[in-house]
Protein backbone atom coordinates (compact mmCIF):
# COMPACT_ATOMS: atom_id res chain seq x y z
CA UNK A 1 0.00 0.00 0.00
CA UNK A 2 1.29 3.56 -0.65
CA UNK A 3 1.72 5.98 2.60
CA UNK A 4 0.25 9.50 2.55
CA UNK A 5 2.94 11.23 -0.03
CA UNK A 6 2.64 8.64 -2.39
CA UNK A 7 -1.14 9.27 -2.69
CA UNK A 8 -0.87 12.65 -3.26
CA UNK A 9 2.16 12.18 -5.78
CA UNK A 10 0.05 9.62 -7.59
CA UNK A 11 -2.82 12.07 -7.68
CA UNK A 12 -0.29 14.69 -9.01
CA UNK A 13 0.15 12.64 -11.78
CA UNK A 14 -3.03 12.29 -12.86
CA UNK A 15 -3.71 16.11 -12.98
CA UNK A 16 -0.32 16.40 -14.99
CA UNK A 17 -1.50 14.13 -17.86
CA UNK A 18 -4.86 15.60 -17.89
CA UNK A 19 -3.42 18.51 -18.58
CA UNK A 20 -1.13 17.12 -21.30
CA UNK A 21 -4.09 14.66 -22.84
CA UNK A 22 -6.24 18.22 -22.61
CA UNK A 23 -3.60 20.01 -24.48
CA UNK A 24 -2.19 17.54 -27.21
CA UNK A 25 -4.95 14.81 -27.88
CA UNK A 26 -7.26 15.67 -30.38
CA UNK A 27 -10.16 13.30 -28.47
CA UNK A 28 -9.09 14.60 -25.21
CA UNK A 29 -9.28 18.51 -26.23
CA UNK A 30 -13.09 17.70 -28.35
CA UNK A 31 -14.90 16.33 -25.54
CA UNK A 32 -17.09 18.40 -23.11
CA UNK A 33 -19.23 18.30 -20.16
CA UNK A 34 -22.15 17.40 -22.20
CA UNK A 35 -20.01 14.43 -24.13
CA UNK A 36 -18.58 12.73 -21.37
CA UNK A 37 -21.64 12.40 -19.34
CA UNK A 38 -23.29 9.00 -20.87
CA UNK A 39 -19.36 7.63 -21.20
CA UNK A 40 -19.48 8.58 -17.07
CA UNK A 41 -23.07 6.42 -16.67
CA UNK A 42 -20.92 3.63 -18.48
CA UNK A 43 -18.28 3.73 -16.53
CA UNK A 44 -20.35 3.47 -13.09
CA UNK A 45 -22.13 0.78 -14.18
CA UNK A 46 -18.61 -1.06 -15.20
CA UNK A 47 -17.98 -0.33 -11.93
CA UNK A 48 -20.71 -1.91 -9.98
CA UNK A 49 -20.17 -5.29 -12.15
CA UNK A 50 -16.70 -5.45 -11.07
CA UNK A 51 -18.44 -4.80 -7.02
CA UNK A 52 -21.20 -7.82 -7.85
CA UNK A 53 -18.18 -10.16 -9.19
CA UNK A 54 -16.01 -9.34 -5.96
CA UNK A 55 -12.95 -8.72 -8.44
CA UNK A 56 -10.87 -6.57 -6.29
CA UNK A 57 -8.43 -5.74 -9.43
CA UNK A 58 -11.12 -4.90 -11.68
CA UNK A 59 -12.92 -2.42 -9.05
CA UNK A 60 -9.50 -0.86 -8.70
CA UNK A 61 -9.54 -0.44 -12.66
CA UNK A 62 -13.31 0.94 -12.81
CA UNK A 63 -12.24 3.38 -9.84
CA UNK A 64 -9.56 4.40 -11.87
CA UNK A 65 -11.65 5.45 -14.83
CA UNK A 66 -14.35 7.28 -12.79
CA UNK A 67 -11.67 9.27 -11.07
CA UNK A 68 -10.39 10.17 -14.86
CA UNK A 69 -13.36 10.99 -15.31
CA UNK A 70 -13.56 13.83 -12.09
CA UNK A 71 -10.19 15.05 -12.87
CA UNK A 72 -11.66 15.65 -16.59
CA UNK A 73 -14.68 17.29 -15.38
CA UNK A 74 -12.69 19.61 -13.08
CA UNK A 75 -10.44 20.47 -16.29
CA UNK A 76 -13.46 21.81 -18.14
CA UNK A 77 -14.71 23.57 -15.22
CA UNK A 78 -11.57 25.26 -14.77
CA UNK A 79 -11.42 25.94 -18.45
CA UNK A 80 -14.75 27.55 -18.47
CA UNK A 81 -13.79 29.19 -15.19
CA UNK A 82 -15.98 28.26 -12.81
CA UNK A 83 -14.20 25.62 -10.85
CA UNK A 84 -11.30 23.73 -10.88
CA UNK A 85 -10.28 20.48 -8.89
CA UNK A 86 -9.25 21.82 -5.81
CA UNK A 87 -12.86 23.54 -5.53
CA UNK A 88 -14.45 20.46 -6.08
CA UNK A 89 -12.27 18.68 -3.30
CA UNK A 90 -12.22 21.41 -0.99
CA UNK A 91 -16.14 21.39 -1.59
CA UNK A 92 -16.97 17.80 0.05
CA UNK A 93 -14.82 18.04 2.02
CA UNK A 94 -16.41 21.08 3.65
CA UNK A 95 -20.24 19.36 2.74
CA UNK A 96 -19.21 16.29 5.04
CA UNK A 97 -17.91 18.02 7.80
CA UNK A 98 -21.49 20.35 8.08
CA UNK A 99 -22.77 17.49 7.59
CA UNK A 100 -21.41 15.25 10.21
CA UNK A 101 -22.03 18.09 13.23
CA UNK A 102 -21.93 15.12 15.79
CA UNK A 103 -18.13 14.46 14.45
CA UNK A 104 -17.24 18.44 13.92
CA UNK A 105 -19.71 19.56 16.37
CA UNK A 106 -21.58 19.49 19.44
CA UNK A 107 -24.81 17.56 17.81
CA UNK A 108 -25.64 14.54 19.47
CA UNK A 109 -26.02 11.36 17.09
CA UNK A 110 -25.23 8.30 18.42
CA UNK A 111 -27.34 5.99 15.93
CA UNK A 112 -27.56 5.88 12.33
CA UNK A 113 -31.24 6.37 11.74
CA UNK A 114 -30.09 9.47 13.72
CA UNK A 115 -26.90 10.59 11.37
CA UNK A 116 -29.80 10.26 8.53
CA UNK A 117 -32.23 11.93 10.00
CA UNK A 118 -29.74 14.91 10.68
CA UNK A 119 -28.15 14.40 7.06
CA UNK A 120 -31.40 14.66 5.54
CA UNK A 121 -32.65 18.09 7.69
CA UNK A 122 -29.45 19.98 7.25
CA UNK A 123 -29.52 18.95 3.36
CA UNK A 124 -32.80 20.54 3.16
CA UNK A 125 -31.75 23.73 4.70
CA UNK A 126 -28.66 24.00 2.44
CA UNK A 127 -30.43 23.27 -0.81
CA UNK A 128 -33.66 26.01 0.49
CA UNK A 129 -35.93 23.00 -0.75
CA UNK A 130 -39.38 21.84 0.65
CA UNK A 131 -39.26 18.29 0.81
CA UNK A 132 -36.95 15.53 1.34
CA UNK A 133 -37.22 13.82 -2.38
CA UNK A 134 -35.93 16.35 -3.75
CA UNK A 135 -32.47 15.07 -3.09
CA UNK A 136 -34.26 12.07 -5.64
CA UNK A 137 -32.39 12.53 -8.52
CA UNK A 138 -34.73 12.66 -11.82
CA UNK A 139 -32.43 10.47 -13.91
CA UNK A 140 -32.24 7.29 -11.86
CA UNK A 141 -33.30 3.81 -12.99
CA UNK A 142 -37.27 3.61 -11.71
CA UNK A 143 -35.80 0.60 -9.40
CA UNK A 144 -32.93 2.36 -7.37
CA UNK A 145 -35.07 5.57 -7.55
CA UNK A 146 -37.78 3.31 -5.40
CA UNK A 147 -35.07 2.67 -3.03
CA UNK A 148 -34.00 6.27 -2.81
CA UNK A 149 -37.61 7.25 -2.45
CA UNK A 150 -37.96 5.03 0.61
CA UNK A 151 -34.86 6.07 2.13
CA UNK A 152 -35.80 9.66 2.01
CA UNK A 153 -39.22 9.07 3.65
CA UNK A 154 -38.16 7.10 6.51
CA UNK A 155 -35.51 9.83 7.06
CA UNK A 156 -38.27 11.88 7.64
CA UNK A 157 -39.88 9.56 9.79
CA UNK A 158 -42.45 8.07 7.08
CA UNK A 159 -41.99 4.51 7.07
CA UNK A 160 -43.51 1.00 8.05
CA UNK A 161 -41.66 -0.14 11.53
CA UNK A 162 -41.15 -4.15 9.71
CA UNK A 163 -40.88 -5.57 7.28
CA UNK A 164 -43.41 -7.94 7.32
CA UNK A 165 -46.05 -5.08 7.54
CA UNK A 166 -45.14 -4.78 4.12
CA UNK A 167 -46.79 -7.84 3.20
CA UNK A 168 -50.00 -6.34 4.04
CA UNK A 169 -49.73 -3.99 1.49
CA UNK A 170 -48.40 -6.45 -0.85
CA UNK A 171 -51.29 -8.77 -0.85
CA UNK A 172 -53.57 -5.59 -1.05
CA UNK A 173 -51.58 -4.22 -4.46
CA UNK A 174 -51.72 -7.52 -5.98
CA UNK A 175 -55.48 -8.20 -5.94
CA UNK A 176 -55.50 -4.24 -7.27
CA UNK A 177 -53.56 -5.97 -9.88
CA UNK A 178 -55.59 -8.86 -10.36
CA UNK A 179 -58.81 -6.46 -10.95
CA UNK A 180 -57.11 -3.91 -12.40
CA UNK A 181 -56.10 -7.24 -15.34
CA UNK A 182 -59.62 -8.08 -15.44
CA UNK A 183 -60.50 -4.23 -16.44
CA UNK A 184 -57.87 -4.66 -19.31
CA UNK A 185 -57.54 -0.76 -18.76
CA UNK A 186 -53.64 -1.06 -19.52
CA UNK A 187 -52.90 2.18 -18.36
CA UNK A 188 -54.40 1.13 -15.10
CA UNK A 189 -52.47 -1.81 -14.94
CA UNK A 190 -49.68 -0.32 -15.64
CA UNK A 191 -50.49 1.54 -12.51
CA UNK A 192 -51.46 -1.17 -10.30
CA UNK A 193 -48.26 -3.22 -11.64
CA UNK A 194 -45.80 0.05 -10.43
CA UNK A 195 -47.69 -0.18 -6.74
CA UNK A 196 -46.68 -3.83 -6.46
CA UNK A 197 -43.26 -3.60 -7.33
CA UNK A 198 -42.78 -0.10 -5.48
CA UNK A 199 -44.43 -2.45 -2.08
CA UNK A 200 -41.80 -5.36 -2.99
CA UNK A 201 -38.74 -2.73 -3.13
CA UNK A 202 -39.49 -1.56 0.13
CA UNK A 203 -40.25 -5.23 1.58
CA UNK A 204 -36.15 -5.44 0.27
CA UNK A 205 -35.16 -2.08 2.04
CA UNK A 206 -36.31 -2.45 5.12
CA UNK A 207 -35.02 -6.65 5.47
CA UNK A 208 -31.88 -5.12 4.31
CA UNK A 209 -31.82 -6.69 0.64
CA UNK A 210 -30.77 -4.90 -2.28
CA UNK A 211 -33.40 -5.29 -5.05
CA UNK A 212 -31.26 -4.20 -7.92
CA UNK A 213 -28.60 -6.82 -6.80
CA UNK A 214 -31.24 -9.79 -5.78
CA UNK A 215 -33.07 -8.74 -10.06
CA UNK A 216 -29.25 -8.85 -11.61
CA UNK A 217 -28.64 -12.48 -9.55
CA UNK A 218 -31.65 -13.61 -11.30
CA UNK A 219 -30.86 -11.99 -14.68
CA UNK A 220 -27.18 -14.07 -14.59
CA UNK A 221 -29.39 -16.97 -13.66
CA UNK A 222 -31.70 -16.76 -16.61
CA UNK A 223 -28.97 -16.10 -18.86
CA UNK A 224 -26.83 -18.71 -17.51
CA UNK A 225 -29.61 -21.47 -18.05
CA UNK A 226 -31.13 -19.72 -21.56
CA UNK A 227 -27.23 -20.18 -22.68
CA UNK A 228 -26.81 -24.08 -21.53
CA UNK A 229 -30.45 -24.56 -23.80
CA UNK A 230 -29.14 -23.04 -26.88
CA UNK A 231 -25.50 -24.66 -26.48
CA UNK A 232 -27.61 -27.80 -25.70
CA UNK A 233 -29.91 -27.47 -28.59
CA UNK A 234 -26.65 -26.87 -30.67
CA UNK A 235 -24.84 -30.05 -30.12
CA UNK A 236 -27.84 -31.93 -31.15
CA UNK A 237 -27.75 -30.26 -33.80
CA UNK A 238 -31.45 -28.43 -32.94
CA UNK A 239 -32.32 -24.57 -33.06
CA UNK A 240 -34.38 -23.75 -30.27
CA UNK A 241 -36.60 -22.17 -32.40
CA UNK A 242 -37.55 -25.67 -33.92
CA UNK A 243 -38.23 -27.58 -30.65
CA UNK A 244 -41.32 -27.63 -28.64
CA UNK A 245 -42.15 -26.06 -25.44
CA UNK A 246 -41.77 -29.47 -23.97
CA UNK A 247 -37.81 -29.96 -25.35
CA UNK A 248 -36.81 -27.12 -23.88
CA UNK A 249 -37.92 -26.99 -20.47
CA UNK A 250 -36.31 -30.50 -20.34
CA UNK A 251 -32.85 -28.31 -21.22
CA UNK A 252 -33.91 -25.81 -18.71
CA UNK A 253 -34.46 -28.24 -15.92
CA UNK A 254 -30.93 -30.15 -16.97
CA UNK A 255 -29.64 -26.39 -16.68
CA UNK A 256 -31.18 -25.68 -13.33
CA UNK A 257 -29.71 -28.96 -12.05
CA UNK A 258 -26.27 -28.28 -13.15
CA UNK A 259 -26.23 -24.98 -11.87
CA UNK A 260 -26.66 -26.49 -8.25
CA UNK A 261 -23.86 -28.81 -8.44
Amino acid sequence: MNDRAAKIEAFGRLLDIMDTLRAECPWDKKQTLESLRHLTIEETYELADAIEEGDLNEIKKELGDLMLHMVFYSKIGSEKGAFDVGDVLNSVCDKLIHRHPHIYGDVEATTEEEVKANWEAIKLKEKGTKSVLQGVPRGLPALVKAIRIGDKARGAGFDWEQPQDVWVKIREELVEFEDAQKSGNQDLIEGELGDVLFSIVNFARLSNLDPEMALERTNKKFIYRFTYMENAARNMCKSLLNMSLEEMEGLWNEAKHKSRL
